[in-house]
């Protein structure tokens, strides 16, 4: 999982510096939280609850009554707290994209 979010990471990086031609940080900031939060939220909601929990193609068999995705409050827990987490991981990606373009 660490090698994915080292090329996550460095992909946005590219994309806000690069692509985008980002050289201030509050502006750097802004689009490294929006797409952060975006895909936090996406991932938990739609990806894991709708996606994956309404989907036969999930479920292996002999294990249909074992639950496997989260309940609604976990989900919401769980995005609230990476909510908070990307605030902080955003502010430290902007200032990578500014010392780098």
């Amino acid at each position: 999982m660490i090698p994915f979010l080292l090329v996550l990471l460095a992909v946005l990086v590219l994309i806000i510096g690069l692509w985008n031609g980002v050289s201030d940080l509050k502006t750097a900031y802004l689009q490294a939280l929006l797409f952060l939060e975006v895909m936090n939220w996406y991932d938990g909601v739609v990806i894991d609850r709708l996606w994956v929990g309404h989907s036969k193609f999930w479920i292996i068999p002999g294990t249909e009554d074992i639950p496997f995705v989260q309940t609604w409050p976990q989900v919401l827990k769980k995005r609230g707290i990476l909510t908070l987490i990307w605030i902080a991981g955003a502010a430290a990606l902007a200032g990578i994209v500014v010392l780098l373009f």
